[in-house]
């Protein structure tokens, strides 16, 4: 049963700022969980909340999972995990981040127990290796373009790349990418809702499919699936949802509407590994290749995050590279650049860096 759960409100320091369409972060906010049990063990969650996706923020998740959740989950089994969602749904509505946490730490200590991998409690591993996407944040055509050039010569096959504030000059990024990469290396461009409506992406079509771009991923307001819905019918490449797209409910109207080729699951998002099966059982039930992406957690949500990916079939990219974006981080996951390759340690498979931890730590509580 679950005995403890201390919470560390800490913030990440990233090397340099990491630029989106709708906000620019100097560093991330991040809530830790360690979660004991009665019996000796311990497993360790990610909430990384933003406002901007689920209306959540550090403060307010620090304060409902020392408040609510935490306290509710005192007494419980871990292992219980359909129960343990049901408990914090009917509790709490919404509030994905905060219950990832605790999902996370839950997975990470039930596979601890049992001495394996948390892929192994969610349907055995199935890939080998993942290549690792760098991600562009937002700057002029030519610093884009001189970053891309470094990240190849470090071994990088693919780019994700984050615009959003205007067609023209998005297209002009874009274009300085491509001609400083050539054409072998694959090219993601992540809008994060920044052309705003079906209007705006249609006036990029045509240069994104000369570009030879991949997919094209969020290019309206979240909630326009319907917008959505009319650039796939319209488009000749691939389109992706992410912020459109955080649980089934959201799933299901995807589908539906046939608005997105590809999905992108984020356990911040959705609440968790749990979720994250879930949802990536619906994108293969309706034939639709998922991805496992980053609200840049540590390596402790992004572990988890490559535990969901290495287990099913159907995911076949992530973008999962927040520790690779820290001066500092509270874990210790390895990158084999430009690859991953998860070990078959037990839980997460990371070790802690306590050190790190406390350094970080802005506020603590410990729940009993």
């Amino acid at each position: 049963m679950i005995k403890a759960i201390s919470l560390y409100a800490i913030r990440l320091p990233l090397y340099q700022p990491f630029v989106v369409s709708y906000h620019t972060y100097h560093d991330m906010p991040s809530i830790i969980v360690k979660m004991e049990s009665d019996d000796g063990y311990v497993g360790f969650g990610e909430a990384v909340a933003d406002e901007h996706v689920t209306g959540e923020t550090w403060e307010s998740t620090y304060y409902l999972l020392k408040n609510t959740l935490a306290p509710l989950l005192i007494g419980q089994n871990p292992g219980e995990f359909e129960l343990i969602h049901e408990r914090m749904n009917k509790t709490v509505y919404g509030a994905p981040a905060a219950k990832a946490a605790m999902d996370i730490a839950c997975h990470d200590l039930v596979a601890k127990k049992l001495g394996v991998p948390v892929y192994q409690l969610i349907g055995g591993r199935y890939h080998d290796r993942f290549p690792i996407t760098h991600v562009l944040s937002i700057g002029e055509p030519a610093a884009m373009a001189e970053e891309a050039v470094q990240k190849v010569s470090e071994g990088y096959l693919s780019f994700k790349m984050k615009v959003g504030k205007q067609v023209g000059h998005d297209i002009e990024r874009i274009r300085a990418v491509r001609s400083a990469v050539g054409n072998d290396i694959a090219i993601r461009v992540d809008v994060n809702q920044g052309w705003v409506n079906s209007s705006n992406a249609l006036r990029a079509l045509p240069y994104l499919e000369e570009l030879q771009i991949d997919w094209l991923e969020q290019p309206v307001m979240a909630d326009d699936l319907d917008g959505m819905a009319e650039l796939k019918r319209k488009a000749r490449l691939p389109l992706m949802v992410d912020e459109g797209l955080k649980g089934i409910k959201e799933m299901r109207e995807v589908i539906q509407k046939q608005a997105a080729d590809k999905i992108n699951i984020k356990l911040m998002k959705c609440g968790g590994i749990l979720p994250a099966v879930k949802l990536a059982n619906q994108a293969e039930m309706a034939g639709m290749e998922c991805q496992v992406g980053s609200m840049v957690e540590s390596s402790i949500g992004s572990a988890a995050g490559f535990h969901v990916a290495f287990s099913k079939k159907i995911i076949t990219s992530v973008e999962l590279t927040g520790p690779l974006k820290f001066a500092k981080d509270v874990g210790n996951l390895h990158y084999d650049v430009p690859y991953i390759q998860l070990n078959e340690k037990s839980g997460l498979g990371i070790d802690i860096i306590e050190d790190a931890l406390t350094e970080l730590t802005v506020h603590r509580d410990v729940i009993q």
